[in-house]
């Protein structure tokens, strides 16, 4: 960017800033003369897309700050006024992260300034109690303020419709039209003001209360607990998180012995203790896994910074091992669905959701129900724009949802992902296994045997910045205009293209528009034996992701299955390595 384009971008952020310290960071780079980093920060704005917006903290354009937070939540209060709703309200929710407190004030006081009612809690809440609570309250929007699973520089800011998803055509791209029109106009209320004219309302331990029932409700077997309860150990760990209060809270309720670990049971937007607080990175669980080591613990879980996503380890022998999302959904979709069948509970026409790069092995097993199995594109705004196609057409009754970054989401009072639900289901099924003698390593291997054994890799690349958008374009235009014919011996017999909706059919060269989903950016090659790779920049991270997911029959031997499925695996990872730019 041209030097005075740049000069020109950082006074004007300086004179519209309210936050002192995100201003005088641009201020000190001025100062300094460092446009390569003032650059970086005003290159673009930070887009505010179909899920909200995502960044680092810190002054400029392109990072989370106060202005960012307002001017987005200007725009969604214009989209609100235009839709003509009598007494419009918005219900808003934050996590541990660095400035999520000072960005959710910020926000409701926007919204108070352009007249429209807002429940904020009074104290940090999970992502899913604030899906639950938009339908709780009947209002017409929700607003998060979180970076979910990211790295402590983060944080973002995503909003939800009445139905308690995150906003989906056409709300969502109306909502993007208006923030994109706000400059410096922006409507405020002091907070005193707000509360005086009773536009602004605190919320906390009455919705909680709501919220942990219609957790309760998800359990299965109540008795199961009643009489067993006290026989299951569990380590857990919220990663300096929001999960810890309504996790212990509900898992206790159902007698269950819950340690929580010490070092990471306060909220700290730091994640002091963790490199990334996230359950699926492996070094995250180091502390829990040396609690539950020394306590026996039956199973070990940790949740993410605002509580949506759930990771596990079980005992296996003297030690144990870490259960991938796309184990644990299939475990739970197992337990679920053959539970509700046995007792008589499965709706008359059951439905399973998950995503297009889930395994694949979930759908095998639900079909073996009788349940219904249906696809959406990654993120679980999908997932809850299903349910809704489902209750407005009169369609299958959605029990269950996963997807493979370890979202589970049982039932639907909560229209996003749940990792409070998914713990007390997950508890649930590891005391039904222990009683009848197993363990979930033992039933996961059953399903295997029946199913096929299902192996996945997820390989992720970091480009940041201006030019990292364009290697990330790069990737997936070379993939497209040149995709591959074959991984090893394995020949590529489909390629799905989810921007245009085709599938190009590889053996007769027919192409078809055929995919019923959104236009988003993923290609996915479907190889001989039933195994797929898919490639995808990630829509909230300056992120490239590629997906395998390899499967083999279990014929004589597990083990034998296991070692085909890896070398399968061996072959994809080199190639999806040439892909990526060094």
């Amino acid at each position: 960017m041209d030097l005075r384009e740049l000069e020109k971008k950082a006074r004007m952020y300086i004179q519209l800033e309210t936050g002192e310290e995100f201003r005088r960071e641009v201020e000190e780079l001025l100062e300094r003369e460092d446009w390569e980093a003032l650059n970086d920060r005003f290159f673009a704005d930070l887009e505010f897309g179909t899920g909200g917006m995502r960044g680092i903290i810190g002054g400029g354009f392109f990072r989370m700050n106060p202005l960012m937070v307002r001017r987005a939540t200007q725009g969604l209060a214009n989209y609100i006024l235009s839709q003509g709703l009598k007494d419009p309200s918005v219900a808003i929710a934050y996590d541990s992260r660095r400035y999520s407190r000072v960005f959710a004030r910020e926000a409701a006081l926007v919204l108070c300034g352009n007249g429209i009612k807002t429940y904020l809690f009074k104290d940090l809440r999970p992502t899913p109690e604030l899906s639950f609570t938009v339908r709780h309250l009947g209002t017409t929007a929700g607003i998060v303020i979180t970076a979910s699973h990211n790295p402590p520089q983060y944080n973002g800011y995503k909003v939800y419709w009445s139905d308690g998803g995150q906003v989906v055509p056409p709300h969502d791209k109306g909502i993007i039209e208006e923030v994109r029109k706000v400059t410096s106009e922006i409507r405020s209320m002091p907070e005193e003001e707000a509360l005086a004219r009773g536009l602004l309302t605190y919320i906390g331990e009455e919705v909680d209360r709501a919220y942990f029932d219609a957790v309760r409700r998800q359990v299965i077997r109540p008795d199961l607990f009643k009489e067993h309860g006290g026989e299951v150990s569990v380590v857990y760990t919220p990663l300096h998180g929001t999960g810890r209060m309504p996790v212990e809270t509900v898992l206790r309720g159902f007698g269950i012995d819950v340690f929580t670990v010490p070092e990471q049971a306060e909220p700290d937007g730091d994640f002091p203790t963790v490199e990334y607080p996230n359950p699926e990175e492996a070094s995250a669980l180091e502390l829990a896994l040396s609690y539950a080591r020394k306590r026996k613990a039956d199973v070990v879980m940790a949740t993410d910074p605002d509580s949506d996503r759930l990771g596990i380890a079980v005992p296996d022998g003297h030690d144990y091992v870490l259960i991938t999302g796309n184990q644990l959904g299939a475990l739970l979709a197992d337990y679920i669905f053959s539970s509700k069948k046995e007792m008589g509970s499965l709706p008359e026409r059951p439905a399973f959701v998950k995503s297009i790069v889930t395994t694949n092995l979930q759908r095998k097993i639900v079909e073996s129900y009788g349940v219904e199995c249906h696809e959406v594109l990654t993120g679980f705004k999908y997932f809850a724009a299903k349910i809704r196609e489902f209750e407005e057409k009169g369609g299958p009754q959605y029990v269950f949802g996963t997807e493979e970054s370890y979202g589970f989401l049982v039932g639907t009072d909560v229209r996003d992902k749940d990792a409070v639900s998914a713990s007390i289901l997950t508890v649930e099924m590891t005391l039904y296994h222990r009683v009848q003698g197993k363990t979930l390593l033992q039933r996961l291997e059953e399903l295997y045997r029946q199913h096929g054994y299902f192996e996945e890799i997820l390989t992720t690349k970091t480009f940041p910045g201006e030019k990292g958008i364009q290697v990330m374009r790069g990737i997936m235009e070379r993939l497209r205009n040149d995709p591959p014919l074959a991984f090893g011996d394995l020949k590529v017999v489909e390629i799905r293209d989810y921007l245009d909706g085709t599938t190009l059919y590889l053996p007769s060269g027919e192409r078809k528009k055929n995919i019923d989903l959104p236009s988003s950016n993923v290609l996915q090659f479907v190889l001989e034996d039933g195994s797929v790779v898919s490639a995808r920049p990630s829509g909230t991270e300056p992120k490239i992701k590629f997906y395998a997911s390899c499967t083999s029959p279990v014929k004589d031997s597990l083990e034998e299955a296991k070692r085909e499925v890896k070398e399968k695996l061996e072959v994809v990872q080199r190639q999806i390595d040439g892909w990526i730019p060094a």
